[in-house]
């Protein structure tokens, strides 16, 4: 028996790849975990691709290629989905405390079209995902509100600050992850115990044995003037070590940041302009797609489809499979116990 997964926001998939399992990370097998994703709503075009394009983690997939606010969830309620998946965008109040701050905000839109996916399927289980800053956002009202409002569509919460580095991902990436339990299942969700605390995956192990000929694996185009400062820029260093004649005048951010082999790597961004798209330890030039989805823990058989810029969209905005992958054993767990009960 497996437990099915309607998937939103789904990208390309890294979240659904960690509940899936059945795949090779590094020298790691993640087993196969009882869980296939039967709907996966994306308004990407070129993710849905991606997806598309698997023939493996989505093959008995209904790729559903549409904006989430234009769906009507109760076309799905009598579907009986187990799981719902999903992270929805930052909320933002313009409004704190009020519901209207969810209407006149975009992500709030968004956020609040999946809230509507909790209450018409009634999923036994939801996992989301979002940034950190959620918790501060509105001086910390918003948190407040979301909390309540997934509370009160029938659910126990948990809410969980993560760094996935802290479980076998080669990367400081800190998210937060919304858990909630249907109230009638008489169990609780319990954090899984960090497997990486002292012992993280570095940069440099999580790049061994890419093969050059690979896909997604193409070199980015890049400015000669790029290429003279990263050339000047020592390991695990960024901008400010350049020299004055290669020095970058006004505020800048922490750009041109360097990875160092012995660590993980700093956060993987979406997208950004010059100076953002993280850089090797050791040659003078930007990451290649698929050195970024190995930090990000995908499966070297997941192909990506879209330009440069549009994969590194799709690899930087995704939910890291390996990192994800002991909630959903856990969630597992609950789904198998909840079931024998029945």
């Amino acid at each position: 028996m497996s437990f099915k997964i309607f998937s939103t926001f789904t990208g390309a998939g890294g979240l659904d790849i960690g509940f899936h399992g059945d795949f090779h990370y590094l020298n790691r097998y993640y087993p196969k975990l009882k869980f296939k994703t039967l709907k996966a709503l994306e308004i990407n075009k070129q993710a849905c691709e991606t997806l598309k394009k698997d023939n493996k983690y989505f093959k008995e997939t209904d790729i559903i290629e549409e904006d989430i606010t234009k769906i009507n969830p109760n076309n799905f309620k009598n579907e009986n989905y187990d799981v719902l998946l999903g992270g929805f965008p930052c909320v933002t109040f313009s409004v704190v405390g009020k519901q209207v701050g969810l209407k006149d905000d975009i992500n709030g839109k968004l956020y609040e079209s999946f809230v509507g996916f909790v209450e018409a399927l009634q999923p036994k289980v939801f996992l989301a995902e979002n940034v950190k800053g959620i918790l501060s956002a509105n001086k910390g009202e918003a948190i407040k509100i979301i909390t309540k409002r997934f509370e009160d569509t029938g659910y126990k919460l948990k809410v969980q600050l993560v760094n996935f580095a802290d479980y076998g991902v080669p990367q400081l990436r800190q998210r937060v992850l919304f858990i909630g339990i249907r109230k009638d299942i008489d169990d609780e969700f319990n954090i899984p115990k960090p497997t990486h605390l002292e012992n993280y995956v570095t940069v440099e192990e999580a790049f061994k044995k890419i093969d050059k000929k690979c896909i997604n694996n193409n070199l980015m185009k890049q400015l000669a003037t790029t290429t003279a400062k990263l050339e000047a820029i020592p390991e695990g260093g960024n901008f400010k070590d350049l020299p004055p004649h290669l020095a970058i005048k006004g505020l800048m951010s922490n750009i041109y940041r360097k990875l160092d082999r012995k660590k993980p790597a700093y956060t993987v961004l979406a997208s950004g302009g010059g100076g953002t798209w993280t850089y090797h330890y050791e040659e003078p030039r930007a990451l290649t797609n698929r050195e970024r989805a190995r930090l990000q823990s995908f499966p070297d058989d997941l192909i990506f489809i879209g330009s440069n810029t549009e994969v590194r969209r799709q690899i930087g905005n995704a939910v890291p499979a390996v990192g994800v992958y002991p909630f959903a054993k856990e969630i597992e767990r609950i789904l198998k116990g909840f079931t024998k009960t029945q």
